[in-house]
C-alpha cells in the first residue's frame, strides 16, 4: 500500500464503471484524486465519499472533456486544489454499436468528440503541468486488436488512442512524462449491462475465448492502472497492455 502517497491525480470519466475502480483504487494507494464527470453528480459524489470513508483525498469536478474549456477546467481543480498534477487517466468513453447502413454525422462525432478529442484536450491541458515521472494512462479496448463487427466508428476511436499513445510516448518522453494505455476486453460494468452485453450470447462466446474463463470486473482494470501509475512501471512508455483474461 501507498505507491502513490503524495501524487495527485485525474480520472475522466469517473462516476462509475471503470473509472470510479480506478479512482478508487489510486485514492487507496495515496493519491490525491479529482473525480470528473460529465453529467452524474450524484454518482461522481459517491466515488467521493467511498475515498474520504477509506481516509482519502478527493473531489468531484464537472466536465465535458470534447470541450476545451471544460478541459482546462479539470485540470485547474487539480492544481488550484493540490497544488500539482502527476497522473492523467483519460477514461471518458462513449460506446453505441451500429453496422455501416446505421452510421451518421452525428454518431461519428459523438463517438470522436469524446473518445479521442476530449483526450488530446485534456492530455493538452494537462501536460504544462505534469514533470518528470508524471504518467497518462489511456484506457483504449481490446476492439482495436479484435475488429468486432458493427463497431466500426467505435473502434476507429480505439485505433486512435493506440496510435495516439504511442505518438505521446515519443512526444513527451523528453520530459521524462510516460504515456501508456490499458486495453481492457468485456468488463461488467452498469455500462455494458444496461447494452444488452453481460447475459448475452456475445459474453458466453467471449468468455468461451477467454482463457481465464470469464469476462472483466472494472476492479482488474484499475489495478494495472495503479501499475502504470507508479514508478513500479517507471520504465514503461509507449505500451499497450490487453488486459483481457488472455482474450484476443
Amino acid at each position: 500500500m501507498g505507491k502513490l502517497i503524495g501524487k495527485v491525480g485525474v480520472v475522466t470519466g469517473a462516476s462509475r464503471g471503470i473509472g470510479a475502480a480506478i479512482a478508487v483504487a489510486l485514492a487507496a494507494e495515496g493519491a490525491s484524486v479529482v473525480v470528473n464527470y460529465a453529467s452524474s453528480k450524484a454518482g461522481a459524489d459517491a466515488v467521493v465519499e467511498t475515498i474520504a470513508a477509506a481516509g482519502g483525498k478527493a473531489i468531484a469536478v464537472r466536465g465535458d472533456v470534447s470541450k476545451a474549456a471544460d478541459a482546462q477546467g479539470i485540470i485547474g481543480a487539480a492544481i488550484n486544489t493540490y497544488g500539482r498534477l502527476d497522473i492523467l487517466v483519460n477514461n471518458s468513453g462513449v460506446y453505441e454499436l451500429s453496422p455501416l447502413e446505421g452510421i451518421t454525422e452525428e454518431h461519428f462525432q459523438k463517438h470522436f468528440n469524446v473518445n479521442v478529442l476530449g483526450l488530446l484536450l485534456t492530455t493538452q491541458a494537462a501536460a504544462r503541468y505534469l514533470g518528470e515521472g508524471a504518467s497518462i494512462v489511456n484506457i483504449g479496448s481490446v476492439v482495436s486488436r479484435i475488429t468486432p463487427a458493427r463497431s466500426v466508428v467505435y473502434t476507429a476511436t480505439k485505433g486512435a488512442v493506440d496510435a495516439i499513445t504511442g505518438v505521446l510516448a515519443r512526444e513527451l518522453g523528453p520530459k521524462k512524462i510516460r504515456v501508456n494505455s490499458v486495453n481492457p476486453g468485456m468488463v461488467n460494468t452498469q455500462g455494458t449491462r444496461d447494452a444488452g452485453f453481460i447475459g448475452s450470447e456475445m459474453e458466453t462466446a467471449l468468455v468461451g475465448q477467454t482463457p481465464l474463463g470469464r469476462i472483466g470486473v472494472p476492479e482488474d482494470i484499475a489495478a494495472v492502472v495503479v501499475f502504470l501509475a507508479s514508478d513500479d512501471s517507471r520504465w514503461i512508455t509507449g505500451e499497450q497492455l490487453l488486459t483481457s483474461g488472455g482474450f484476443r
